[in-house]
């Protein structure tokens, strides 16, 4: 456990753990969709889209799972009976509902667009932080961050007339999923359960993920997609992106301040966006998302700019 909290509190490797975790999910933008479109999954199927979710966080569990019992050297998977309405929450909001609205949001929307709208995760964070801890208050530093961010936000969704361009099931799904991602995050923040950052991880995605599987089987069969083997590796390389990434943010989480780790959330667009217009033909990174991605950039940096130097755990106002 001292490793543990060496590894996940140092100087050095919280700034490559977190960039890390925030490349995987950036990267995950173009390559589902690039796997909607080896898979034969159409924008409108959702159950399609859920059972695939559901297969890439199923994969993900049991990958954490096995890692769990090599690092371990044959550890229980056991978790304790009072655990385990916690989980189920969390797998509900974390990985069932998250997921449901981002996959569905992104079929919906160009990755561009959902990469940095999926930013405003960070952003609800910040304001919710005011209200929870008592050393993460909103101050001048915040303030105009929160309105570059959202300056950002708004820049992304106007057309060449100017007019916004929004739909509830692209880029509204977006916004709910970084939502539900963001009360996750205080849910773990907040959780006085002893639990392995790594098994909880585990638990929660297989939770979440039966949840989306066995909602899909009721309208499709459970072999409805086209499983080429390119669509097999980028299922598993997704998989992959859930298990490493959550289950190092999940670790960051437990040993930093929220604000102090957020700063580098930052990146999560500038990959996404980046690597979806290099990766996918009918994606283009114009200028109205260049500048888009720069407030977004500099309102998540402002936001954090005297988070480097105060502690790492914070402390609550309630409970």
């Amino acid at each position: 456990m001292q490793l543990e909290k060496n590894i996940f509190q140092s100087k050095i490797m919280v700034p490559i753990l977190a960039l890390f975790a925030c490349f995987l999910w950036g990267s995950a933008f173009p390559t589902i969709k690039i796997s909607y479109q080896e898979m034969a999954i159409a924008s409108e199927d959702i159950y399609g889209k859920m059972l695939f979710a559901g297969y890439r966080f199923l994969l993900a569990s049991l990958f954490l799972f096995g890692w769990q019992i090599f690092t371990k050297k044959g550890s229980s998977l056991k978790v304790r009976r009072e655990d385990l309405p916690f989980l189920i929450r969390l797998g509900l909001m974390q990985t069932t509902l998250q997921y449901f609205f981002f996959y569905i949001g992104l079929a919906n929307t160009s990755s561009v667009k959902s990469s940095i709208l999926n930013s405003l995760g960070t952003f609800f964070i910040v304001i919710i932080s005011h209200f929870l801890y008592r050393d993460d208050r909103l101050n001048f530093n915040k303030t105009i961050g929160l309105a570059a961010g959202f300056l950002g936000v708004i820049i992304i969704n106007l057309k060449g007339d100017f007019n916004l361009s929004f739909k509830v099931i692209g880029e509204g799904f977006i916004i709910l999923s970084a939502v539900t991602s963001t009360i996750a995050a205080i849910m773990v923040k907040n959780s006085k359960h002893e639990l392995d950052r790594v098994l909880l991880t585990a638990y929660q995605m297989f939770i979440g993920s039966l949840f989306l599987i066995f909602i899909a089987i009721f309208r499709i069969s459970p072999f409805a997609l086209q499983f080429t083997w390119k669509g097999i590796l980028l299922l598993i390389y997704l998989a992959f992106v859930s298990a490493a990434a959550f289950g190092i943010w999940f670790n960051l989480i437990k040993y930093n301040r929220l604000g102090y780790i957020s700063i580098y959330r930052f990146s999560i667009p500038v990959t996404g966006a980046l690597l979806s217009a290099l990766l996918l033909p009918e994606e283009t990174l114009s200028l109205r998302a260049l500048i888009a991605l720069v407030m977004v950039s500099i309102g998540i940096i402002m936001i954090n700019r005297d988070n480097r130097q105060k502690g790492t755990s914070g402390s609550r106002v309630f409970g």
